[in-house]
C-alpha cells in the first residue's frame, strides 16, 4: 500500500511538469457524468486522501451519487486550478473540500498557512458563484509525512483548521471536524485506521463516512 501511495505521489510530481493542474486526470470520467445528465449529489475536492477514498469504498460513493475528484500529491494551487473543469462544470449539488496536507509538506514548496487558506476561500468563492453549496473539512491529523520527514506538522495542521473553521462559522458554511475525532495523543492518525499515519485504511474511511454523513443529513 504505501509504495502504491509514493509511486503515484512520484507519478503526479511528473505530470505536473507538463500539467502542473492535472487537468486529464479526470477528463474522460467528467465527459461521463455529463453524458448522463444527472447531476452528481456531491463532488469531493481532494488530493490522495480522498483519491484513495474513493478506491477504497467505491460503493459509499456509487449509493449516495457522489463523484470523487481527489489528486495524489496535489496542493491547494493545483485544486485551484483545476475546480472548474472538475467540479463547477459537473454542476453538482455540493462540493467537499478535504485540502491543506500537500502544501504543509511543501510537495510544491514552501507556502505560509495564510496562502493555502486563501486558495480554499478562493474555491469556496467559485463554488457560491456557480450556485453550489460548499462543505469545508478539517486536515486531517498528521504527525509526520512518511515522504518528508520531520517537518513538523501536526501544529501546522491544528492552525490551519482552527482557520478553516473560523471562516466556515462566519460564512454559515458546514464544517466537518475529522480532526478531533481521529486524532491520537501525538495529534495524528492512529496506526488501527491508517498505517502510513497519514493515508486511512478502510476503517478509516468509515469513521470518517460515518462523520460526514452525520453532519449532511
Amino acid at each position: 500500500m504505501k509504495s502504491l501511495i509514493f509511486a503515484s505521489i512520484l507519478l503526479s510530481t511528473m505530470i505536473s511538469a507538463q500539467d502542473f493542474a492535472n487537468f486529464g486526470k479526470y477528463e474522460k470520467q467528467n465527459q461521463e457524468v455529463l453524458s448522463q445528465n444527472i447531476a452528481p449529489n456531491s463532488v469531493f475536492m481532494g488530493d490522495s486522501i480522498t483519491e484513495g477514498w474513493f478506491s477504497t469504498d467505491p460503493e459509499f460513493f456509487k449509493k449516495n451519487n457522489f463523484v470523487g475528484r481527489g489528486i495524489s500529491g496535489q496542493v491547494t494551487s493545483q485544486m485551484l486550478l483545476r475546480f472548474r473543469e472538475d467540479v463547477i462544470k459537473l454542476k453538482p449539488k455540493r462540493v467537499i473540500i478535504l485540502a491543506g496536507t500537500n502544501d504543509i509538506a511543501e510537495n510544491q514548496g514552501p507556502i505560509s498557512l495564510d496562502k493555502v487558506f486563501g486558495n480554499i476561500v478562493s474555491m469556496v468563492e467559485l463554488a457560491k458563484a456557480n450556485h453550489i453549496k460548499v462543505v469545508l473539512c478539517s486536515v486531517l491529523p498528521a504527525y509526520d509525512f512518511p515522504w518528508r520527514k520531520d517537518m513538523q506538522p501536526a501544529d501546522k495542521v491544528i492552525a490551519l483548521n482552527k482557520m478553516i473553521k473560523d471562516y466556515a462559522l462566519k460564512n454559515k458554511i458546514t464544517y466537518i471536524d475529522y480532526h478531533s475525532v481521529l486524532k491520537d495523543e501525538k495529534n495524528g492518525l492512529p496506526k488501527d485506521i491508517a498505517e502510513d499515519g497519514i493515508h486511512p485504511n478502510k476503517l478509516g474511511y468509515e469513521k470518517m463516512e460515518a462523520i460526514l454523513m452525520k453532519n449532511l443529513k
